[in-house]
């Protein structure tokens, strides 16, 4: 009976704490929508507000705080990324992403060699050891395509150019993350640490993660339309069943094999975005993603722990996040510019690639587990994954707002030259 009592608490603890983070993210998603800034951007800060580290810890209820982020509301966080990524992939067809495969095969590949190797060198210099450096660089490789996604959506650019290459871009990036991730994370493990390095095991284990997602992305493109199609699902909801069936299994086995569970997601919206039950899918996932995005946004925010902050944190904090900036706006930006032939979208490119997320997070706790990373260090992280996530919105939305200026200068003027040659 004690057990089943604990049970109980522990779920109602849970749903409390997504009735909070729910209401929290509309309510700062409406009032970021009449002050004009990015909505993902509020349900993000809507977090932070009334986190268990914030307002959230303040409020006690039987000797508890109101709010605890426990592994269920973490799960519940992980599955809107999920979701949020089923949607992308639905944007996309596998034609288009192959298309682009060129581009944004360089311009993922660039998005994670340039931030780990500047990172490396540049932690280097500032006196920590080879495995805390490469922790910290691996820290700085992943884009998080989720708060870019929003940003693109809210603004109707979802199918631009360089919102296609920023999708397809930030995809492999996160593949080859993975496997640096995979890496990085069995030398912190390892006895013999960085000493232990070996170079061909290393290349195995990339070609290994990379060959199992051109696996996945062929059998979903293949299998996927022939199970979900109208002319065996015939029964009400069955076909929107089946798809999320679909692309949660593919989520599970991509992270079952070591890659990120988006990866998976992400393939099968991609497989299902040129058949016949697309209209329908993308209607009710829609409605699904206005549940699970806010609160993916929302508990990402709730996780951040300021309390700790000093001087020292501070400055390598912004050491950090110069460099997380810079290595993606150049690394990415740079090369973008080429393949879109226009300066401005590639500028675009690089921004929405600067945003990190969960990658970021997962190697702060590794090397934190691992004994590897000072409670310091992993503060740096955890701050420089939140800024980048609040940066990116709000550069991204001022890019887009110049052009609708422009825009409409563009316009104006062709009114006023058409009324003068009238007169």
């Amino acid at each position: 009976r004690r057990v089943l009592f604990r049970s109980e608490a522990h779920f109602i603890e849970t749903i409390i704490g997504v009735g909070i983070l729910l209401f929290a993210a509309k309510l700062m998603a409406e009032l970021f929508l009449r002050l004009k800034l990015p909505i993902v951007l509020g349900e993000l800060i809507a977090g932070m507000i009334v986190g268990p580290f914030a307002l959230g810890g303040l409020q006690i209820v039987d000797g508890k705080q109101l709010l605890q982020i426990n592994d269920e509301i973490r799960i519940l966080g992980e599955m809107g990324a999920i979701v949020i990524l089923f949607m992308a992939g639905l944007e996309m067809t596998p034609k288009e992403f192959l298309k682009g495969g060129k581009a944004a095969f360089v311009v993922g590949t660039l998005g994670v060699v340039i931030p780990f190797f500047v990172g490396l060198t540049v932690f280097q210099l500032f006196g920590f050891d080879a495995l805390q450096s490469m922790l910290i660089a691996t820290a700085l490789t992943a884009t998080s395509i989720a708060i870019s996604i929003q940003v693109l959506s809210e603004f109707g650019k979802i199918k631009t150019p360089e919102a296609r290459l920023i999708i397809g871009a930030a995809i492999v990036d996160d593949i080859l993350a993975i496997a640096v991730l995979s890496v990085v994370t069995s030398i912190a493990g390892s006895d013999g640490g960085v000493d232990n390095i070996d170079i061909t095991e290393i290349t195995i284990t990339i070609l290994k993660v990379l060959g199992f997602f051109a696996i996945m992305l062929v059998v979903a493109v293949v299998v996927i339309p022939k199970i979900i199609t109208p002319r065996l699902w015939k029964a009400k909801g069955s076909v929107e069943g089946i798809a999320t069936a679909a692309f949660f299994g593919a989520a599970a086995l991509a992270g079952s094999i070591g890659l990120s569970p988006i990866v998976g997601a992400f393939a099968v919206g991609m497989a299902l975005s040129t058949t016949k039950v697309f209209d329908k899918i993308e209607s009710y996932i829609g409605k699904i993603g206005l549940i699970f995005a806010p609160l993916f946004f929302a508990i990402i925010g709730a996780q951040v722990d300021l309390r700790a902050v000093d001087l020292n944190i501070l400055i390598l904090s912004g050491v950090i996040v110069v460099v997380a900036v810079a290595t993606k706006l150049f690394g990415c930006g740079l090369p973008a510019m080429y393949f879109l032939k226009s300066k401005q979208k590639g500028m675009r490119v690089g921004i929405g690639m600067i945003s990190r997320g969960e990658v970021g997070l997962i190697v702060a706790g590794v090397g934190v587990t691992a004994g590897v990373l000072t409670s310091e260090v992993y503060s740096t992280i955890i701050i420089m994954v939140v800024v980048t996530t609040i940066i990116t919105p709000i550069w991204l939305k001022i890019e887009y707002r110049k052009e609708q200026r422009n825009d409409n200068n563009e316009s104006n003027k062709t009114v006023e030259a058409d009324r003068k040659s009238v007169v």
